[in-house]
């Protein structure tokens, strides 16, 4: 994984835990200055120059977080069978970046059009970054990318589980990556929507909750999950940090942004139906959250699912990373995972003022909290045009 609060879950839990914001400023094209989330990490540590400069930045962060995480897993492709190896990367769209950045170069060029890349076609296409993660890693299983806009994250390891469970391959990278953060296109359409976050200090830019917030903090970063079936990751001896329990999608079918609380509801429950559990059983609840009024249609979601006295507690990712887009829901549930071991939940920070429509009970704001149990983790992200995800882990016990 790469995120703007760091690579590696070690990294990234401990700025977790500490309340270490990864926000900065950056400059934007046509934009000028913005609260922004850039992840930094070694492009060349799993693909080669040429691989880079041929390639995108979507492939660049899907290729460095697949490497890394079949080394974390152990997985040696020399000795793998690489046909059994799928790739589902999610992403909230992809070619745009590509386009803005051919655009521009012909504007440079006087509108020439012999200046046009000829990559990019392959840089543009819906598989790219799935796809580039077989190219550099010749890897010869299935790919391909899932564009579920911001619920994408979820989709991705959640389209894996699937593929595992049809016997389709052995060993899936699922997850999700985002390159939203290199362009203006992003940037200017929440601005359009009165929608992009802003703060002189751009730490406390991203601020779910809060009563003052005021859009979402748009954001790089990258987090695939080798997943496998239990008896496999058993004989091979892997460290398993979760078991994966339930989840559900569904389509809100009602606006094109404003999130539908009745909808997120159902998903919520249809997982907790397909993981076989209540929603007593819940011990965290990560936030889909993003600094804008659908916070409060979240929040009333998990109130007709949960209701006033629920133990669960609830957190949120965003506030630390900003909204990293296809990666939020693989980056927030992974950064939970580790409680399952410390018992402890990570903070929500930046609220101030709590909105009133957000209080919910056990919102952990400020500081981490220690649990006594840490079972299971419920993890929601939701998209544009109403994709709603809901995503389950429980504890692995030997």
């Amino acid at each position: 994984m790469t995120s703007p609060a760091g690579n590696g879950l070690e990294k990234f839990r401990a700025n977790l835990l500490a309340g270490v914001s990864g926000i900065r400023h950056i400059q934007v094209r046509h934009l000028g200055k913005v609260c922004a989330g850039i992840c930094d990490f070694d492009e060349f540590r799993h693909q080669t120059k040429k691989a880079r400069r041929r390639g995108t930045v979507a492939g660049s962060i899907a290729t460095f977080c697949s490497g890394e995480a079949l080394a974390n897993a152990g997985i040696n492709l020399e000795e793998a069978d690489r046909s059994r190896i799928g790739v589902y990367v999610g992403i909230t769209e992809h070619g745009t970046l590509e386009t803005f950045l051919e655009v521009h170069s012909l504007r440079e060029h006087n509108d020439d059009i012999r200046f046009w890349s000829h990559h990019q076609n392959p840089r543009s296409i819906a598989n790219n970054p799935a796809g580039e993660v077989t190219l550099n890693l010749k890897i010869t299983g299935p790919h391909y990318t899932l564009g579920g806009a911001c619920a994408a994250g979820n989709l991705g390891i959640i389209h894996g589980w699937q593929m595992l469970l049809q016997d389709d391959v052995d060993v899936a990278l699922g997850g999700g990556v985002s390159e939203c953060a290199v362009e203006f296109g992003v940037f200017a359409g929440f601005r359009a929507e009165g929608a992009l976050a802003e703060h002189e200090d751009p730490t406390r830019a991203s601020r779910p909750f809060d009563l003052k917030r005021n859009g979402v903090v748009v954001s790089n970063g990258g987090c695939l999950l080798v997943l496998e079936r239990l008896e496999r990751a058993r004989a091979r001896g892997a460290r398993i940090y979760g078991e994966l329990a339930g989840y559900f999608i569904n389509s809100d079918a009602s606006d094109f942004v404003l999130p539908n609380s009745d909808r997120q509801a159902e998903c919520m429950a249809g997982a907790l139906r397909k993981a076989g559990i209540q929603p007593g059983d819940i011990d965290i609840i990560n936030t889909h959250a993003t600094g804008t009024r659908g916070d409060i249609m979240e929040c009333q979601a998990i109130r007709k699912v949960f209701g006033d006295r629920s133990g669960a507690f609830i957190n949120n990712t965003k506030s630390f990373i900003g909204h990293a887009m296809g990666a939020a829901g693989s980056l927030e549930l992974v950064g939970n995972l580790p409680s399952f071991d410390d018992r402890t939940v990570h903070p929500t920070i930046n609220v101030d003022e709590l909105d009133p429509e957000c209080a919910v009970p056990n919102l952990i704001i400020g500081k981490p909290r220690a649990k006594d149990r840490v079972e299971y983790i419920l993890n929601n992200s939701f998209g544009m045009l109403g994709l709603n995800s809901t995503l389950i882990v429980k504890r692995y016990t030997p």
